[in-house]
């Protein structure tokens, strides 16, 4: 058990217990069909992170958690599978922005904004998202690179917006330093350029990471200067005879 880490022993009483009655709650509101649905403006401001901290007495991982539970009990409603589609997105960021300063190790609050809440087929309310990603990014991006990179593909997927995309992943390849960040988030905005034809700008990009020295697997190496040695050769090619 690391130092950060305590037994469950230690950790008041009154905690466990209102973490097993919020799910108890959510569990009873998504099974039952006829209690009256919330909306969007059921979901209230939100608190500041000082509030939250002294809310946990101590406890801010188990009450982020508590505060994460409480915020999806919104999403699970039995009469409406998409219910989140619904929620004002401005309170909705307030809120993972505030439960995410109160424990900022916690994975939670990213992961839903990125893989839920981001997943939105409003672009305005996706944009909210990723905005609040993209902040929690430069804070600590060799742990959170992974909703970014998300991020970046609901961007060029979704939003068909490869310049948004693209500004996502350089932050990756940018701002990561942890060796254990894989080499496909390091490599995105390479292959993002060549789908805005900005070649000039993918090898300048590629030549930098292959002289970093971050790519050491000896046929990883090989398949990028291949890969910029293409680039190149496609940059000679007059641009009316390039493949669109």
């Amino acid at each position: 058990m690391s130092g950060a880490e305590r037994p469950l022993s230690t950790v008041p009483g009154w905690i466990p217990w209102l973490l097993a009655a919020a799910i108890t709650a959510q569990v009873a509101w998504q099974t039952s069909r006829g209690a009256p649905a919330p909306s969007a403006v059921d979901l209230p401001p939100a608190p500041s992170t000082q509030v939250l901290r002294f809310a946990g007495l101590g406890e801010s991982a188990a009450l982020a958690r508590l505060a994460m539970i409480w915020l999806q009990a919104f999403d699970y409603r039995g009469d409406n599978a998409i219910s989140y589609q619904r929620l004002d997105y401005t309170r909705l960021a307030g809120w993972l922005r505030a439960i995410l300063a109160t424990d900022p190790r916690s994975e939670y609050p990213l992961f839903a904004a990125a893989r839920v809440y981001a997943e939105h087929t409003d672009p305005a309310k996706a944009r909210l998202m990723f905005d609040f990603i993209f902040e929690a990014f430069a804070a600590d991006p060799n742990r959170r690179w992974p909703a970014l990179a998300h991020a970046a593909l609901l961007a060029k997927h979704r939003l068909n917006d490869l310049p948004l995309a693209r500004r996502y992943a350089a932050a990756i390849q940018r701002l990561t330093t942890d060796p254990s960040v894989p080499s496909w988030a390091q490599q995105m905005e390479i292959f993002i350029l060549e789908d805005m034809n900005e070649l000039e700008a993918a090898k300048v990009v590629l030549g930098g990471l292959l002289a970093t020295g971050r790519i050491r697997d000896p046929e990883e190496r090989r398949f990028l200067q291949g890969r910029l040695e293409e680039i190149e050769q496609r940059t000679k090619t007059p641009a009316k005879d390039r493949p669109r």
